[in-house]
Formats: C-alpha cells, sequence, structure tokens
C-alpha cells in the first residue's frame, strides 16, 4: 500500500517543523515513522487472536525523544555503539570523537543521527529517508550522505536497505534501534524466547569495551536454542554483572544464502507473535533493557527495566581500533550498504 502523506508532529528546538508517516499493509499492520532521527515511533500488529497492539517501546511526543538517551527506535550513526576513548587513528591521522558514555563514544555522540532531522519523501509503496552528515560531524571525518529506503510487506517484514557514501575516508556504522515487546499486556520481556545464531560474542570490559571473542558454549550467552531471556539473567556470569544484563555484541554465523540471513528469532508465548530479524552486517547486539528505569513511555508513565529489548545489526563495537579496522571504513568513491529486516508474525 502507499505510504500516508506527512503528519505534523513537532518541532526541534529551533523551530523546524516534525512529521511522521504511516505505512500499512493489508493485514493490519501499520508502522509509524518520523523525519526526527528517522526513529521508528509504532508498530502495530495483530497477535494470535488477530487483536492488535503495539510490539515497539515509545516516548509520547517529539520533546521526550530530543531529551531522552534512550535512542528510542531511532536510527544511529555515524558510529553505532562504542569507540574506545572517544579515539581513532585513521591514515595517520588521529582523531577525537564526542564522548558521551563515559570516556567513550557511543551511537554518533552529542548530536548524533538520532537527533538530526532527515529530508522524507514517500516513493510508491517505499519511504525514502536522506540525511547529509557534514564534515566534522560529532569529530568525524568527511562529509557522509545517506539514504534509507523503508517498506512494510504483507508478510509484515520492515525492509530497510541503507546506502551512504563519503568524500573522505570515515568510519560508518549505522543501525535501527527499535526496543520491542511483543505483548503489550506485559511490562517486561523477560518471558520472551530468543534465539540467536552465533557460536562466539564479544565479551567487554567495564566500559563496555569488547576484549575479545569468546565462544556461547556453556554460559548464559547460548541462544543456539531458544531460551527464555529472564532465566539467563540470574546466571552467576561476570558479563552480565557488568553491566546489570545483556549489552553485548554477537557474532552470527555466515551463511553460503543470499544475504540478509536469519541472525536472531525472539517469540512471546502468550501473544504468538515471533520477531524474525535478518541482516548482512558481522555483528548484532543484543539488549535486554536493563537501564529503561524512568524513560517515558508513550502513555503518560515510565517504563521499567528490562521494558523491551533491542537486537542492533552493525559493525563490531570498537572496531575502529581494532586488527579489522579497516573493514569498518567507507573511502571516497565507495557505497556503503546495508540491508535489515525486521518480521512480526504469529506462530
Amino acid at each position: 500500500m502507499p505510504v500516508s502523506n506527512a503528519t505534523a508532529w513537532g518541532q526541534l528546538p529551533d523551530g523546524r517543523p516534525l512529521h511522521r508517516w504511516t505505512l500499512r499493509n493489508a493485514r493490519d499492520t501499520q508502522v509509524e515513522i518520523s523525519d526526527l532521527g528517522g526513529t521508528l515511533l509504532s508498530w502495530q500488529t495483530p497477535d494470535r487472536q488477530g487483536r492488535v497492539g503495539e510490539v515497539l517501546l515509545g516516548h509520547a511526543d517529539a520533546g521526550q525523544y530530543i531529551d531522552s538517551n534512550a535512542y528510542m527506535g531511532a536510527i544511529v550513526g555515524r558510529w553505532a555503539n562504542r569507540i574506545r576513548g572517544g579515539r581513532f587513528r585513521l591514515d595517520g591521522i588521529d582523531y577525537k570523537v564526542d564522548r558521551n558514555d563515559g570516556g567513550n563514544h557511543l551511537h554518533g555522540g552529542n548530536y548524533g543521527f538520532h537527533l538530526q532531522r532527515w529530508d522524507v519523501e514517500p516513493e510508491g509503496e517505499n519511504l525514502v529517508l536522506r540525511l547529509v552528515s557534514p564534515e566534522g560531524d560529532g569529530g568525524f571525518p568527511g562529509e557522509v550522505k545517506v539514504e534509507l529506503r523503508v517498506r512494510l510487506d504483507d508478510n509484515g517484514t520492515l525492509d530497510l536497505r541503507y546506502i551512504a557514501t563519503s568524500d573522505a575516508p570515515t568510519p560508518l556504522s549505522l543501525t535501527a534501534h527499535p526496543y520491542f515487546n511483543l505483548n503489550d499486556r506485559r511490562p517486561d520481556i523477560r518471558d520472551h524466547m530468543i534465539r540467536i545464531d552465533a557460536d562466539e560474542f564479544l565479551a567487554i570490559d567495564a566500559g563496555a569495551i569488547p576484549v575479545g571473542r569468546q565462544p556461547v558454549a556453556g554460559t548464559a550467552f547460548d541462544f543456539r536454542e531458544a531460551a527464555p531471556i529472564g532465566s539467563r539473567l540470574h546466571w552467576p556470569d561476570p558479563q552480565l554483572q557488568l553491566v546489570g544484563g545483556f549489552d553485548h555484541c554477537y557474532i552470527p554465523r555466515p551463511s553460503m544464502a543470499q544475504a540478509p540471513r536469519v541472525v536472531a528469532e525472539v517469540v512471546e508465548p502468550s501473544s504468538g507473535r515471533r520477531l524474525t530479524v535478518e541482516s548482512d552486517r558481522p555483528g548484532l547486539q543484543f539488549y535486554s533493557g536493563q537501564k529503561l528505569t524512568g524513560q517515558p513511555s508513550r502513555n503518560g508513565d515510565t517504563y521499567g527495566p528490562f521494558a523491551g529489548f533491542a537486537l542492533e545489526t552493525q559493525a563490531f563495537p570498537d572496531q575502529v581500533n581494532g586488527t579489522d579496522a579497516e573493514g569498518a571504513i567507507l573511502r571516497p568513491g565507495a557505497v556503503w550498504r546495508q540491508h535489515t529486516r525486521y518480521r512480526v508474525d504469529t506462530l
């Protein structure tokens, strides 16, 4: 179905107006997206009984999204996740970027893509979002141009296709940051059954910076077979204790099939809803939402811990300072591409 026309939705502090658009399919599913941060504001879809309900966490108005530090539903960049010390070296030059997570850089810095106003226009069944990130944005080199094409199909799949170019070498890792709760009648996600198709994850230090690969076998991080999120939170694992739950990057298995491949699946038993995540990225950040306490909800209340979970498809955290730094660099003349699909259906 064609995308709806723009609807007024608040304004930025400088007075520029903000808008939202609605994507619908033939099965009573609709997704709302704003030009503020390319944010996924809402995703309403039926459960196994046909009752339509909300599966995304969200705030009540544009002002709360601007003031929040939860990146609720937004597109984050230029760099998704963390960079140690807000520093990296590229082609012999040292760069300093915003440090907004203790001493580290997180999700694009103080004025990342999640707070910027994207240019948006419907094109048939697609919503096309564009953003120009100027030289020096957040401390990053080069002017970067990003285009994101979003489409909702009748199978309940939200298809996100990104392309980007730069006029100078620069690190780039973008991701969508929706928080899901597949049962809008329950306040947290601990009963959700999650499966992650990964044999390894990145262990972290106290600053949530990776320190090395570890096998998931025999640990709380082994979701190769589906298990409840809540039951694993109580395991006596030092990695869980560092961040109060899961906030770790998994390394999904490669696939011989055409990308994107399935990297995770989550089922909520009571509602029967299932989320499937497909991606062509090397990393998948699983965040169990333990720090959502006090975040304002769209109904005027506040969220508690574990109110939602995020599955963020991205490069590896701090990859720009690792042995595969070049794999995270966009250079002039190259085109950066990413393809991610989120599908919500019922069992």
